[in-house]
This record gives structure tokens, sequence and C-alpha cells, in this order.
């Protein structure tokens, strides 16, 4: 009987999800046609403020959804005030393809629009390639550290790529989200990286550190620790409700002088300091996310 409840669920989610989703990049696709006619600066500056709202607003329809169809079954551990006018940079762990819909519905009216980096394997997904050119949500490439050291050209093309992103983000207040493990943790890539956190992936850094370069009105960083009740991680079992019950942290984190402004690509020191900065971080998170454990 269970598994009839969790189908029927599962599926009317998905329904209700994917319609919500259509209305909302439908609206973003039609009221961005002019920028492609009338390369106007004020125009972008408009259209990407007009286009932030209604990401706001289909974002809030996906909450909506996730609340009616799992209940309001995310506890959300936060005492920040954000201000919807700023630039922020935001990070978290990542362990399911449900992340994503978890974190917009947490930072929904909290924070400006999260703008996520996607790896650029991506585009193929028809929302995916809608929130690259209509919210300015940026594709990046994921280059293993064998291939830098093969290619050192790969990273000043990357931080290029990044920057001009960057750019694009000036023209609304926006939250510029990264997953700093770089993929979903799970037990057999925690094995094999030998990584020293129980609950975390080592951080990678690049991606923050070019954006927080390229972006120096950011002051906070924002970090999301998500803690799953069930062991499932599947995007079926996140629409049918079997991964409802999520612990959310939310912390903020001055940025640091001696971080601002910087250039990642050819200041050393920089990245040494931002690695070690991110990795203290990483540190107390892991430890909070243990206290957290259902």
């Amino acid at each position: 009987m269970n598994i009839v409840k969790f189908s029927i669920i599962g599926l009317i989610t998905f329904i209700l999800i994917i319609t919500n989703l259509v209305l909302g990049f439908g609206l973003l696709a039609i009221l961005n046609i002019p920028r492609a006619f009338f390369p106007s600066n004020s125009l972008k500056i408009y259209l990407a403020k007009l286009s932030n709202k209604i990401g706001d607003i289909t974002v809030y329809g996906c909450k909506k959804i996730m609340y009616v169809m799992h209940q309001d079954s995310i506890k959300v551990f936060d005492d920040k005030n954000f201000e919807k006018n700023s630039w922020y940079m935001a990070m978290s762990n990542h362990q399911s393809w449900a992340d994503i819909f978890i974190l917009l519905a947490v930072a929904n009216n909290r924070l400006p629009l999260l703008k996520f980096f996607m790896k650029k394997e991506l585009i193929w997904i028809p929302f995916v390639f809608l929130a690259n050119k209509t919210l300015n949500m940026p594709f990046v490439n994921r280059h293993s550290k064998k291939d830098l050291d093969k290619n050192p050209n790969l990273r000043f093309e990357d931080y290029e790529n990044t920057l001009k992103a960057c750019k694009r983000f000036q023209r609304a207040p926006s939250t510029i989200f990264s997953y700093a493990e770089g993929t979903r943790n799970t037990e057999e890539k925690h094995l094999e990286q030998k990584s020293p956190y129980k609950n975390l992936l080592k951080p990678r850094i690049g991606g923050m550190a070019t954006a927080l370069s390229a972006m120096p009105n950011i002051e906070t960083l924002v970090d999301y620790s998500l803690i799953y009740k069930s062991k499932k991680r599947g995007a079926w079992a996140f629409l049918c409700g079997e991964m409802k019950d999520v612990k959310v942290l939310v912390k903020s984190h001055p940025i640091p002088n001696n971080l601002k402004s910087k250039n990642y690509s050819n200041d050393e020191q920089y990245r040494i300091d931002f690695k070690n900065w991110i990795e203290n971080i990483w540190e107390e998170k892991d430890k909070e996310m243990e206290k957290l454990k259902y």
C-alpha cells in the first residue's frame, strides 16, 4: 500500500513541478527575447532584475508544491538576517539531485535568487539551458588536477569564462552558488578520496575563489549544510517524499579583507589563503553536521 501511495505522490509532484517550471521558464524566455535585438545596457539591467523576480516566483511555486505534497518537513537552523538588495556568495555540501530544490526553497525570499555554476555537460537539459540564457547561470568546465597539470592554460580559460559570467551578475543582486565539493558525496567517492572529514568530501575552491576575485562587492559567504534523515538519494525518492525530512544549517561568514580584489589565476598566496579559509570552515561544518544527524 505504501508503494502505491508514494508512487502517486511522486507522479503528482513531478507533474506539478514540471508544469511550474514550464510556466516560469516559458515566461522568462519570452521576456528575454528583446535582449537579442536591443543590446542596450539599461535594458539588460532591467531584464535581469525582472528575470530574478520571475525566478523567485517560480521557486516559490516549487516550494509550495513541496510543502503541500511532502508536508512542511524542512527544519532550518538560521538566525541570520540577509539583505535582498546585496550580493552574496553561497556554498553547500552535495549529496543528491534533490539538493537544488531544498536549497532554493530555503533561500527563497531570504536571499537574492541563487545562481548556480552548472556543468557544461548538462546544457542539453531544456531548463538548464534556459537558466543559462535567461537567469545568467554560467556553465563551467570541470577539469581534473591531472588535466590542469597537463595543460595549465585550461585554468586561465576557466578563469576568463568565470569573469565574463560574473560581470553579468553585477546587473542585479544575486547569490553566486557553488557546490564546494564539486561532485555528489557518496561512500565510494569518500573512500576513494580518503577524505579527512566524516560527512564531507574535500572542498574544491577554484570556482568560488575566481568568482570572488571578479565580484569585489561581495561581503559575505553563506554556507548551507544539508542533513537528510533517509539514506536514499535518488530523484524518484525525492519526488515520492521519501527524502522530505531534512535539516538545513545556515551559517554566514564575513569575507576577510585579505581575500578581496585578488586574481586567482596568478596570485599563489591568494589561492593558499582562500584554501585555508574554506578548509577551516569545512572542519567546523563537519562537526556541526555530525551533531545534527537524525
